[in-house]
């Protein structure tokens, strides 16, 4: 099939496309700006058209030769977002009708009740999905709640509130029942999708296996991450313009988002029918449930890059992860520090000089607070510095050094090691040897923690004005010692 993918840098249509591509179809993208997509690992292997939905004459071509077209576009967090999505929706449908389209696929929200006026957000979901009902064009809306996965709007408020609060006064929308659903199961309806008959018209429910309440979902996210239980303190005046702004404090979701989106949890969000599965199979393991889908939201640490970034562009589980095209304030909270020096030596005495850190060569710089960081460490249980290294120049993948772990080395560019001392999170240490687009060496070293809880950021917070001398100070001198032992020691001339 050839599949039209509007808002191929949002969240869903970012991980839609590369799904659509790993199951043979060939894939347009339709983008305001190209550019936005050049970053994403599939960028090569699709068509990207440039065109903007609220300009109907910038579409002219893009939807010639489709045979299905997502719409995967809002405007939520914009002002008068209801009237540009109508518009958005009207130049969608009409151009997919002119173009010959064979079926229309939209991702939409939960149904409100009649007569409800409370929530612009899904009554505006809803007015879309009527659009393109009626567009003439077979379509199919799917109406899923709140979608678990790293980078949705809805899940990135119920991860920061959980983390950054372990007491917290809620309003009475947590005791709300929702039915959530997973990233990695909206993606396999929408990707099934192509294979309706066309005289399917018509929208469907799709949710997880859990109805929880919002409390119940905080409750158990805490204890999927390791977290203890939260303490939920429920107060009735709490009306959902003021929950919208203390979620805008709370968390970095922005206020304009966080307001529609704390507006449609004062509807309970259950499924009322299934009736999808008359039509498309559930995913071939089942639908995820909540605990799962949570699992899998915070896996972005199962790859060695730690970085908010998709690396496994058609993985089953990968779609719960971040990518580069995801809003800065999702993926929750990654602390770094980065340092860069430039280096007037020889790679390869760069690296033997990474590759021999730790130990008795110590951590180059400030010894004093490493050994009293290694003394803390052993007092409440920890490994501290005492292991130090099997070798003094060589390190393997796997093995110990001082209180760090070798979770991966590429020979003369990276070390990376993960933190095994006691941690109110996880912290890696990147080392590398790189070349800049000038050609000149550079050694760069990232440190990288992810905290848990309120613990986590406070832990942070105390150790990060150390971070100019320790840090700073490692990578001036492992900088300079390599400078120093290319001197001493010159390569030979063959």
């Amino acid at each position: 099939m050839r599949c039209l993918v509007t808002g191929a840098t949002g969240y869903i249509g970012g991980r839609l496309a590369p799904r659509l591509l790993a199951e043979g179809h060939t894939v347009r993208c339709l983008a305001r700006r190209a550019g936005r997509l050049r970053d994403v690992p599939w960028a090569g292997q699709v068509e990207i058209a440039e065109g903007d939905l609220s300009r109907p004459e910038s579409l002219a071509g893009v939807f010639d030769d489709v045979d299905v077209a997502y719409y995967l576009v809002h405007s939520l967090g914009q002002a008068g977002f209801a009237d540009t999505d109508r518009q958005a929706a009207s130049a969608f449908a009409a151009a997919a009708h002119a173009a010959g389209v064979r079926r229309i696929v939209y991702l939409g929200g939960p149904e409100p009740a009649a007569g409800d006026a409370s929530s612009a957000h899904l009554h505006s979901r809803t007015e879309v999905g009527r659009i393109l009902l009626d567009s003439g064009v077979p379509t199919v809306v799917l109406r899923a709640a709140v979608v678990i996965g790293s980078g949705s709007a809805s899940f990135e408020m119920l991860r920061y509130l959980t983390e950054r609060l372990p007491v917290m006064v809620t309003p009475r929308w947590v005791a709300n029942r929702v039915q959530p659903i997973a990233v990695r199961d909206v993606l396999h309806y929408l990707v099934r999708c192509v294979s309706l008959p066309p005289e399917v018209n018509r929208a469907f429910d799709i949710a997880g296996p859990d109805v929880l309440t919002f409390g119940d979902m905080m409750q158990r996210y805490a204890m999927v991450a390791g977290l203890s239980r939260r303490v939920l303190l429920p107060v009735r005046a709490l009306t959902p313009g003021l929950s919208s702004y203390w979620v805008g404090l709370v968390t970095p979701v922005p206020n304009a988002l966080a307001r529609p989106l704390v507006e449609s949890l004062v509807h309970e969000a259950v499924a009322h029918e299934h009736d999808i599965g008359a039509y498309l199979p559930d995913p071939p393991e089942g639908l995820t449930g909540f605990d799962r889908a949570v699992e899998l939201a915070l896996a972005k640490v199962r790859d060695a890059e730690v970085e908010t970034r998709w690396s496994s562009a058609a993985g089953r589980d990968a779609p719960a992860e971040p990518l580069p095209s995801d809003p800065e304030w999702s993926g929750g909270s990654v602390y770094t520090d980065v340092r860069e020096q430039a280096v007037t030596a020889s790679p390869e005495a760069l690296w033997r000089v990474i590759e021999g850190v730790g130990g008795q060569h110590g951590w180059y710089s400030f010894p004093l607070a490493w050994s009293v960081r290694g003394w803390l460490d052993r007092l409440v249980g920890g490994v501290g510095l005492r292991r130090g290294r099997r070798h003094p120049h060589r390190l393997r993948v796997g093995e110990a050094l001082d209180f760090w772990r070798v979770e991966e080395i590429v020979p003369g560019e990276l070390l990376r090691l993960r933190a095994e001392m006691r941690l109110p999170g996880r912290a890696w240490l990147e080392l590398r040897v790189r070349r800049d687009d000038d050609g000149q060496l550079r050694y760069r070293q990232r440190a990288v923690f992810l905290p848990r809880g309120l613990g986590g950021h406070a832990y942070w917070a105390v150790v990060a004005p150390f971070h100019a001398v320790v840090f700073g100070g490692m990578a001036r001198n492992i900088a300079a010692d390599a400078e120093r032992a290319a001197v001493e020691a010159p390569p030979a001339v063959p």
